[in-house]
């Protein structure tokens, strides 16, 4: 992946920009390496790093609740105000908006350096053909070995059932399911993708440390789901994070994920219930 960096003029030299945009010399090396640490920890924290920790602390208390993982159910896709489908419905629209702050200020950072915003991650449509096509084909690779892992883990006692969607039945059913894969995948290959490993370049890490980090980052954050959600997510972690230092685009892998959440969100709705392989609690 090419890095772009910020510079400017002063006379014949050319040096570093400041970190965070002022003008003026700027922090030195260290300084510059700690406001970008501090930055990575404060956006993983307003984001998918709190997820982490909150879906550690569902999953001891699924381990230590009676009964095995798969007598247990995680419902990603339910209603805030059951019986209050337009009270519901702006609640869901609120928390899928809000949900997209953290991408903002992703956006708003990479401006302040000096970056042409989330475009330097690959994130446009410039590509809009290419990004499509190499999205499908990674979703089409994924998703029939992700749908027979996940079935495996919970019939093995290591994943509670997956429950994607348990909304009414009223027209905005499948319109907030799609806004919610979009914005599952815009948040997540945005900032556990692209951003991180942009950050984690830029402060010395190895490509195979960040590949690391950001692969146990985002199962990190599936593991309300069970050992399965974390073991799988992992390997769909390294999978993306080796095809974004390829293409060095984060667009195919937001269609992606944003394709694989909207089958399985669909899938859900459409055939819990009617067919005898999908688990339903």
């Amino acid at each position: 992946m090419s890095r772009w960096a910020a510079r400017r003029e002063t006379g014949v030299r050319t040096e570093p920009e400041a970190v965070v945009g002022e003008p003026g010399e700027g922090p030195g090396v260290d300084g510059r390496r700690a406001l970008l640490r501090t930055e990575t920890l404060l956006v993983l924290a307003l984001s998918l790093g709190a997820s982490g920790v909150s879906a550690l602390i569902s999953f001891i208390g699924s381990l230590t609740k009676p009964g095995g993982l798969k007598d247990q159910a995680a419902t990603l896709n339910g209603s805030y105000a059951p019986g209050r489908p337009w009270l519901d419905l702006a609640w869901q629209l609120f928390g899928i908006a809000s949900a997209l702050v953290p991408v903002l200020l992703v956006a708003h950072l990479l401006t302040r350096e000096g970056a042409p915003g989330l475009k330097v991650l690959g994130f446009d449509r410039t590509r809009p053909v290419g990004d499509l096509g190499r999205g499908a084909l990674v979703a089409a690779g994924i998703g029939s070995a992700g749908l027979a892992f996940y079935l495996a883990a919970r019939t093995t006692g290591f994943n509670l059932t997956v429950v994607p969607e348990a909304l009414p039945d009223v027209w905005w059913k499948f319109p907030v399911l799609i806004l919610s894969a979009v914005q599952n995948s815009v948040v997540e290959e945005v900032i556990v993708l692209a951003y991180l490993l942009r950050r984690l370049d830029r402060l010395g890490w190895s490509p195979m440390a960040a590949l690391v980090a950001s692969s146990v980052l985002r199962g990190s954050y599936h593991l309300y789901q069970g050992i399965g959600g974390f073991i799988g997510n992992v390997v769909m972690g390294v999978v993306f994070v080796l095809a974004y230092r390829r293409w060095g685009r984060v667009g195919p892998l937001v269609v992606a994920h944003a394709l694989l959440d909207i089958v399985a969100f669909g899938g859900y709705a459409l055939l819990a219930g009617k067919v005898g392989w999908l688990p339903t609690p």
